[in-house]
Formats: structure tokens, C-alpha cells, sequence
């Protein structure tokens, strides 16, 4: 089975991430199954099974140069339940795998309320290819996260609670720091970078934005989150107001915080014929390419 799906490219993709660089609210995604579809038998799609992928360039001084084109899929705040299709969440790992990244990172809120549906956690993201790597978010450990974790341990993905791994990825060493969650105070960043590589290619995962306030400044790190869902609802205006008012500046795209790069996805879940209202911020996968500043110049001479 073959998906389409409408692609969306970030604005200013072709460049290095931009200070806040605004993004525009997705439109409708017009995804359909071409030949048989296990997922839904009668190939008709619900809206709330729609997503779209999003294509990002991170230019970059500080990774490996062997590390130049290294492909990484982004999958956020799949908050399993009522509040997100089934269709949409095994739809997503089926278009991550047909894409085939190097690296693959969860970064958190697999859950929202109710213990239910700890147990579809682990069917509905089982199967993701490549290493996988994982963070907890507030919603997380408001249900169970000792239980989460042992269900993606059990899946082959490694868990990082304040932890850091060192992986060899196309011949090169990496290391991705996984920083718990901030809203509910278990982010220590400290204990994250203690005795971990202090250059190379370093990539954090932290499920809320502001913790990249947090990261050691002006030191060529790229931090992937969640949390916002891209605003949920967006008024223009008043959403971007009362997330500040809230502590979160940072609510969808690319940002420049101290030096280092932030990417805030809008996650998977909450919305589209869900009891969420989700308006101007469609459900997403994201994608990324690194490149290699240096490399990308010499390779332009």
C-alpha cells in the first residue's frame, strides 16, 4: 500500500532556521489509499484521519561532517484515545517508515487523561524502523510514565529521562540528549549533558519549548518539541498572547534561543472530529535534513 499525501514545505526551508520564523497555518490535507488499505477497508478517509508531513533543511556549523544529509522524522503529542484517530497514528508510522529516516524521536504525550489506553500505546506505535528514541511528556507522567517507558523499551526504543545516548550513525558518533518533562518539573538538564560529548552532532529532545532557555548557550545544539500543538486554536493575536502569558513563547516552527535551534511540532493528536476544538493548526509529522554548513560549501565550488 502507497499513500499520498500532501507534502508541505517549511517557509524558508532552504535556508538556515531564522529567528521565529513564522509559519503559515496548513490547509486541508488531501490524503487518499491507492489499492487495498488494511487501515480502512473502504479507502474513504475521515477528516480526523488527515496529517500532513512537513519537509525542514537545518543548516548546521557543529555536526559531524559525515552527518551531512542525515534524515530525522518527527512524531509529537500522539495522546492516544478519543482525542486522535487510531487511522491517523498507524497512518503516520506508515508514511515515517515509507520515508525511512536515520533517527526517529517521540517527544512525549502518548496519553491524555485516562489510563485506558496505556495498553494501544505500544500496538498503535509499534513497528516505527530505524533507531528510535523517546522523551516523556506532562501528560505522561499525570497517567503512567514507568508504564510507558517499559512499553517502549519493550518495542526496542530507547528512553531518555535526563539521559543521553552516544549512537554511530553513518559511520560517526551522535549523541542525542533526552531532557524529562518541565512542565512537571522533572527536567534536569544538568544531569542530561553530564558527561556527554561537548561537540559533534548533539540533539535534544525536550516536550516543552522553554526548556531550550535551559540548554548551554551558543553551543550548536538543535532541540526538537511539542507540548503547544501548534497553538490548537488559533485566533491571531490572542492565541500567540495567552500562550506567553502561559510561559510559552515558542508555539509552533522554527526559533533561535540562546544561539542553539528549536523546532516546535504540532503534534499528531487533539482535534479533527476528536471532543478537541483544533482550528489553524493542522496535525503533523515532521522531517528534517541536516546539513553540514561547511560541506554544503565546499560541495557549492
Amino acid at each position: 500500500m502507497r499513500l499520498r499525501l500532501a507534502r508541505r514545505h517549511a517557509a524558508g526551508a532552504a535556508a538556515s532556521l531564522a529567528e521565529a520564523e513564522p509559519v503559515e497555518p496548513h490547509g486541508r490535507n488531501e490524503l487518499q489509499a491507492r489499492g487495498p488499505d488494511p487501515f480502512r477497508p473502504d479507502r474513504r478517509l475521515r477528516w480526523r484521519d488527515h496529517f500532513v508531513l512537513t519537509e525542514h533543511l537545518l543548516q548546521l556549523d557543529s555536526i559531524h561532517p559525515e552527518h551531512d544529509g542525515l534524515r530525522i522524522a518527527q512524531l509529537s503529542d500522539v495522546h492516544v484515545g478519543q482525542a486522535t484517530s487510531d487511522v491517523r497514528i498507524r497512518r503516520a508510522v506508515a508514511a515515517v517508515n515509507e520515508a525511512a529516516p536515520d533517527l526517529v524521536f517521540l517527544t512525549g504525550d502518548y496519553v491524555t487523561h485516562s489510563p485506558k489506553p496505556l495498553p494501544r500505546v505500544r500496538q498503535l506505535l509499534q513497528g516505527l524502523n530505524g533507531p528510535v528514541f523517546v522523551v516523556m511528556g506532562n501528560h505522561d507522567h499525570w497517567v503512567d510514565a514507568p508504564y510507558l517507558r517499559m512499553s517502549f523499551e519493550a518495542l526496542g526504543y530507547t528512553v531518555l529521562q535526563n539521559e543521553h545516548r552516544v549512537v554511530h550513525v553513518k559511520g560517526a558518533p551522535l549523541t542525542v540528549l533526552g531532557i524529562d518533562d518541565g512542565l512537571t518539573g522533572m527536567a534536569d538538564v544538568e544531569a542530561t549533558f553530564r558527561g556527554a560529548p561537548e561537540s559533534g552532532t548533539r540533539l535534544v529532545l525536550a516536550h516543552t519549548p522553554p526548556t531550550a532557555e535551559q540548554l548551554p548557550a551558543h553551543a550548536g545544539l538543535v532541540q526538537f518539541s511539542g507540548h503547544t500543538h501548534g497553538g490548537q486554536f488559533i485566533v491571531r493575536g490572542l492565541t500567540e498572547a495567552l500562550f506567553r502569558r502561559a510561559g510559552q513563547p515558542y508555539i509552533r516552527g522554527h526559533y533561535r534561543v540562546n544561539g542553539n535551534h528549536l523546532y516546535v511540532n504540532q503534534g499528531l493528536g487533539f482535534g479533527f472530529g476528536g471532543p478537541y476544538l483544533r482550528r489553524g493548526s493542522t496535525p503533523e509529522v515532521a522531517f528534517f535534513t541536516l546539513r553540514n554548513t561547511q560541506a554544503a560549501h565546499v560541495g557549492a565550488t
